[in-house]
């Protein structure tokens, strides 16, 4: 495997990525115990920083690790590593570890110094046939614990998930858990039905994106019809439009699902509507350096 040389961040320290090196006894390597949180950035200007480094905290104590640094001290990490990085649209990934602990047990070391790692990487846009035409999804039961809130690096049932997609050659998998639509294995999910736009309520059984508030508020500005509440898998299947929604992919049409069209089976207008005021949030107050 060959790493690319850019200039990641290691507990402090900035070095090529390739250079780093953590303990063979770091419980995020060996027990998944551990949080992470995906930036986004344009034009060198961290998307939502602030909510995503909120986010970040919020989970660093539901899962009693001590944050390691304080708000500006993220900030200025994290801006000097947009600043390293030879392209100006990015991916960050942060993580942060419970630390390395001898000997490996389940429950909490008495002593662990939490191990934190960023590396960032470019930031590729949807293809514009996806955009323009949609993607395709299939459905798949929700194996996961009860606390999918929290943004935890344990994510095997969603890499299982996601795999199940791409083996189906398609662009997510979405999971059902008794009958009710929760989320995507890496992204939140939208219905349009009689352009209303519906999409589950935040709740422990789902990962709410920065990107799911942000089509929250923009619906809400616009005055775009909008409930939060339970939609079950008939409502899922009966539905008019199917969107996904992360950080990466921002804002896609499922048009296809489980081999059945969606509505009929193209990008549908509130669809259409949505993409085209995120862009414009994204024009108009990221690529003025304003967050």
């Amino acid at each position: 495997m060959q790493i690319p040389h850019k200039i990641a961040f290691l507990n402090g320290q900035f070095a090529p990525l390739a250079e780093l090196k953590i303990s063979v006894m770091d419980r995020g390597f060996l027990l998944g115990d551990g949080v992470y949180e995906m930036i986004p950035v344009y034009q060198r200007v961290a998307f939502r920083l602030d909510e995503h480094l909120a986010r970040l905290a919020h989970n660093l104590a539901q899962v009693s690790i001590e944050n390691p640094y304080s708000r500006p001290a993220w900030r200025e990490h994290i801006q000097t590593l947009i600043q390293a990085q030879t392209f100006v649209d990015q991916s960050i990934y942060l993580q942060v570890s419970r630390g390395p602990a001898y000997p490996r047990q389940h429950a909490f070391p008495l002593q662990a110094t939490p191990t934190v790692l960023m590396f960032a990487d470019p930031l590729e846009p949807p293809p514009a046939q996806a955009i323009e035409s949609g993607v395709s999804a299939i459905t798949c039961d929700d194996l996961r614990w009860q606390r999918c809130n929290i943004k935890a690096i344990s994510l095997l049932a969603n890499v299982l998930a996601k795999q199940e997609a791409v083996d189906a050659g398609v662009a997510e998998a979405i999971l059902l858990r008794d009958g009710v639509m929760l989320e995507g294995a890496a992204s939140n999910i939208f219905i349009v039905k009689d352009a209303v736009i519906y999409t589950p309520a935040p709740s422990n059984l789902m990962l709410t994106g920065i990107t799911y508030d942000v089509i929250l508020e923009l619906a809400r500005q616009h005055a775009l019809p909008l409930q939060l509440e339970r939609v079950t898998a008939q409502m899922l299947r009966e539905a008019d439009e199917v969107w996904l929604t992360s950080s990466s992919k921002e804002i896609l049409a499922i048009v296809n699902l489980d081999g059945q069209a969606v509505g009929n089976g193209q990008v549908g207008p509130i669809y259409k509507t949505m993409y085209g005021l995120y862009q414009d949030f994204k024009m108009t107050v990221m690529h003025r350096g304003q967050e």
